[in-house]
């Protein structure tokens, strides 16, 4: 039997069947953890060995996610199943100075892949940053050997822009108008 989690009113971003998007919270540190830990999750992001304990979790949270709240207004927010409560990984927005711009990103735990749900909750970011941000265009980057991700890329309406190579990695770079 399955507890549903309550969320703050005041957390959330916005909701879609499926599920919840809100705002990471401290309390998160164990799903953060637990998303991360699957060595497929972080083969093409550059992440791997950034998310290895509880407190590597609760560093992210606090260093990255709630100052970028506090400091662009957005970031990446967590992913919750409204049928269990449980925050399955993240998606949002992160103000990316490399690219002058806005990037959107989405990682979750392998049990969720295949399911829509990457596409599902980015589609859901756009649609809130349409109506409630000022942004123009959004970019988003992929190793190019991500072949899932560049096809949630493409579902989600971008466009391809340029490819490069960092740090060993060919990226494919994609933007779209809001």
């Amino acid at each position: 039997m399955h507890t549903r989690m309550r969320i703050s009113k005041m957390s959330i971003i916005t909701e879609t069947t499926r599920l919840v998007i809100r705002e990471f919270t401290r309390e998160d540190a164990q799903a953060v953890y637990d998303f991360n830990a699957p060595e497929a999750v972080n083969r093409y992001t550059g992440d791997v060995g950034c998310c290895n304990s509880l407190e590597d979790a609760l560093s992210i949270i606090e260093n990255i996610w709630l100052t970028e709240y506090a400091q662009f207004g957005f970031g990446r927010w967590a992913v919750v199943l409204k049928e269990t409560g449980k925050v399955i990984g993240f998606c949002g927005f992160k103000h990316e100075p490399r690219l002058m711009g806005v990037d959107i990103g989405y990682r979750f735990h392998p049990d969720y892949w295949g399911q829509g749900i990457a596409t599902e909750a980015n589609l859901a970011c756009f649609a809130y940053a349409r109506t409630n941000m000022a942004l123009v265009e959004v970019f988003g980057e992929v190793v190019t050997e991500n072949i899932d991700s560049i096809k949630v890329i493409k579902k989600l309406g971008m466009e391809f822009v340029k490819q490069y190579q960092q740090d060993g990695y060919n990226i494919a770079q994609y933007k779209v108008l809001l």
